[in-house]
């Protein structure tokens, strides 16, 4: 059902949208929010893939990155490519790299491919097993080393996760000479399979150590000439802000703009506010039945950015001092997380504000979620008491006495 047009969706217009081109994928990645694999078998046609870019064009986008799944692995990637660019459009591609050899990175640049990112999560071992295929990590670095070869700018992502946290630090100094002009850095989400795996979740009070991290990779970024891009997913108001989101127009941390600045596009036509955002809760419509622009401007589920105020907070967040400016953060990592947004725990500013009463969070698995694209299970919060040898040593942390993760084995692990 269409609601009528208001000024606001008028007002509010993407300018970067992410589109999901195939569910089809060679890699078979734990923590994958999609459960890339096997193609949907409704996957929009050439003749409509080449009218969305179109209609994306129309509405105001100016940037569109191409994700899957692989997008390699559909056959008129190049023709979707050059479409985007005859619309003045900059394209970019996420790829895992497993099949993005030399020809290929030559038909992206031909094609007018602006900029590829390459995810890499971790060191060979741990990349491999989180990424589901052996000779993973491999393949990626191999695929920077063919897209620098034919010109094209290059880039990589990484999720940080319980299993691969305490070796991002050596696997960002083994970025570095690949000669990447940026690195995205978020946390896993518990979504689809990284709820199916949730022991590669992080705790809400490992960011008291997570944090000092990125900001210490930060600094060792600005060093070596890469541009470090937390996600939106990292930070929230505690120590490192200004540096983290010094590119920011406010100089902090931003709400969720789905829906106001960004536009998410599932293979079938489904259209969301954001990439990331479960299926079932968040798309609007689907393109065989309303144009783009209807979508965005007179569905109810890609306004809640428009419309939402503090009334939707609940727990901590309600609370906090800088609700009003955060609104929870990450509308993904909450309601993947909890059933509902307004309530964030993965935030660095919480976790120091209860670390002062001696308390912490913990999250707890107690529905799994059902095994379809995009979907989620259910956890729930646990405020306890901090241990006393841990929250000794997490005092020391956080006033810069001990090092963070000095001692890999140091890194508290679930039971």
């Amino acid at each position: 059902m269409l609601a009528p047009v208001r000024p606001v969706d008028q007002a509010k217009r993407p300018v970067y949208a992410v589109w999901e081109v195939t569910l089809r994928c060679d890699l078979a990645c734990k923590h994958c929010g999609s459960r890339a694999g096997k193609g949907r078998p409704d996957e929009l046609s050439t003749d409509e893939a080449l009218s969305l870019v179109d209609q994306l064009a129309d509405l105001g986008v100016r940037e569109v990155s191409l994700i899957g799944g692989e997008v390699y692995l559909r056959d008129d990637w190049e023709a979707i490519v050059r479409r985007v660019r005859d619309r003045g459009l900059s394209c970019g591609i996420v790829t895992g790299g497993r099949g993005f050899d030399r020809a290929r990175s030559q038909a992206a640049k031909d094609a007018g491919v602006s900029a590829v990112s390459v995810s890499v999560d971790g060191l060979e071992p741990t990349h491999d097993r989180l990424r589901g295929v052996r000779g993973s990590h491999t393949a990626a670095m191999e695929a920077l080393g063919h897209l620098e070869a034919v010109g094209l700018t290059r880039s990589c992502n990484t999720q940080l996760n319980r299993w691969n946290l305490h070796e991002i630090p050596t696997l960002f100094e083994s970025l570095i000479p690949t000669g990447i002009h940026a690195w995205q850095v978020q946390f896993t989400v518990a979504m689809a399979r990284a709820a199916d795996n949730a022991s590669m979740l992080l705790e809400p009070y490992q960011l008291l150590e997570a944090m000092p991290m990125v900001a210490s990779l930060k600094r060792r970024a600005d060093e070596a000439g890469v541009r470090l891009w937390s996600g939106n997913n990292v930070g929230y108001f505690g120590p490192f802000e200004k540096d983290l989101y010094e590119g920011s127009s406010a100089g902090h941390h931003l709400s969720c703009g789905a829906g106001s600045s960004g536009l998410g596009i599932e293979a079938n036509g489904d259209v969301k506010g954001c990439p990331s955002l479960p299926t079932a809760d968040y798309v609007g419509g689907n393109l065989r039945d309303f144009s783009l622009q209807q979508i965005w401007e007179q569905t109810q589920p890609l306004r809640f950015t428009r419309d939402r105020t503090t009334d939707e907070l609940w727990g901590f967040c309600k609370t906090c001092y800088y609700a009003e400016d955060c609104m929870a953060g990450c509308s993904w990592t909450s309601h993947v997380l909890l059933g509902r947004r307004g309530n964030n725990p993965y935030c660095h500013h919480r976790t120091l504000e209860l670390l002062k009463v001696g308390k912490r969070e913990r999250v707890v698995q107690v529905e799994q979620a059902p095994g379809h694209p995009f979907d989620y299970g259910r956890f729930e919060i646990v405020l306890e008491d901090w241990p006393a040898s841990e929250l000794a040593r997490a005092e020391r942390v956080v006033a810069g006495a001990e090092p963070w993760l000095a001692d890999p084995e140091a890194l508290p692990r679930l039971a």
